[in-house]
């Protein structure tokens, strides 16, 4: 679906082209879906799907042979600096690949600060950890930031990665949900100013360029940082809730 902001249209124009029974009828077109399944309505997918009803010559929804890309709008990543995997949101650009020195923020309140008082450079790779389910607490969206950097003209030029979260309206070349997250000890918390960070979309990988065993010196090292909150609801969120790889949920 064309949808904004990487695209042409809004969520009425999905309306007027026929409507989400259109996207499930697609998804039962290329067996993406268990059709079988039932719904809210006491109907299954499939019977629930074959009711769309597709505006002639609509050009939001479009056919599973003319796709907008070859790839989905976000891509998984792995390698040294996130090993249990990362999420690359690919809508909204073309851009593949990256590699640049690394700027350090232990918080989205920092990152913020630096775009805004002009102290970000084009191929910088900014890096905004503890914030993941348990450092945040709870996954801060990272927005601002990204916002930030496009109302600087950074937007083609840097990369952004996080242990936080993005949302659908998150802008650039941007990495998030890296775990493990740095308050556990993930490897983004290893990560030095001016350090090289490559992200290679069409490889799968994210590393830092830094022999192994660097890394693991680095990491031998790292003491984990005091909770934000030591009482309360945050503080039991943070003692019970597990990695965003396996969906941030409490136990």
């Amino acid at each position: 679906v064309d949808l904004k902001p990487g695209g042409q249209y809004v969520a009425v124009d999905v309306d007027k082209a026929g409507g989400i029974p259109v996207i499930a009828h697609r998804l039962v077109q290329g067996k993406y879906v268990d059709e079988s399944a039932l719904t809210c309505t006491g109907n299954t997918f499939g019977e629930e799907a074959a009711k769309a009803v597709e505006t002639p010559g609509q050009q939001v929804i479009r056919p599973l042979d003319k796709p907008l890309k070859s790839t989905g709008g976000i891509a998984i990543l792995r390698g040294t600096l996130a090993p249990d995997a990362c999420v690359i949101k690919l809508s909204g650009h073309n851009k593949r690949k990256h590699s640049g020195p690394a700027r350090v923020f232990d918080r989205e309140e920092d990152a913020m600060a630096a775009v805004t008082h002009g102290k970000i450079n084009p191929n910088d790779v900014i890096v905004i950890r503890y914030e993941g389910p348990r450092g945040g607490p709870g996954m801060r969206e990272m927005l601002g930031v990204t916002s930030a950097v496009i109302g600087a003209g950074l937007g083609d030029s840097v990369a952004l990665i996080t242990d936080g979260r993005f949302s659908g309206a998150t802008h650039g070349f941007m990495v998030a949900h890296i775990t493990p997250e740095a308050f556990v000890g993930g490897p983004i918390a290893a990560v030095h100013e001016g350090d090289t960070i490559v992200i290679d979309v069409d490889a799968g990988t994210m590393n830092l360029a830094l022999p192994a065993d660097e890394i693991a010196r680095r990491l031998a090292a790292w003491k984990a940082p005091a909770p934000r909150y030591k009482t309360g609801v945050f503080a039991k969120y943070v003692a019970l809730v597990g990695s965003a790889s396996e969906g941030a949920v409490t136990s």
